[in-house]
């Protein structure tokens, strides 16, 4: 059986196409919620490697400070962090259009999997 970061990576890069799909799809809620998903598995994918423990957290900076990501992840993931609650809760209010923001936090994504793959 694989090793337990491998699985989560593994799920990281499945989030991370279901964001752009949603993108493209003109679906950017939906977006945006899968590239917070898609970084957050990356780090906790790549804590589990390091630290060999499962932080069950959606707070994308504690994950980047777990797993001493350099400044530019970590920043990137304050932008990014937000999105789990906002995209799920329909009393926290949403901008109308969310295009440059899906677009934008699709990118951070990335980059953090990408550095995460990177790591492992």
């Amino acid at each position: 059986m694989e090793k337990e970061y491998k699985l989560w990576m593994k799920k990281a890069e499945e989030d991370l196409d279901t964001a752009k799909y949603n993108f493209e799809g003109k679906k950017f809620s939906a977006s945006l919620f899968f590239s917070q998903q898609a970084a957050e598995k990356a780090l906790k994918a790549f804590n589990i490697k390091i630290n060999k423990e499962l932080i069950k957290t959606h707070d994308l900076s504690l994950l980047a400070r777990k797993v001493n990501a350099p400044v530019e992840i970590e920043n990137l993931c304050k932008s990014l962090s937000p999105a789990y609650q906002s995209t799920r809760y329909p009393d926290i209010i949403q901008k109308n259009d969310m295009k440059d923001e899906a677009k934008e936090l699709l990118k951070s994504a990335e980059e953090i999997v990408e550095w995460a793959k990177k790591k492992l």
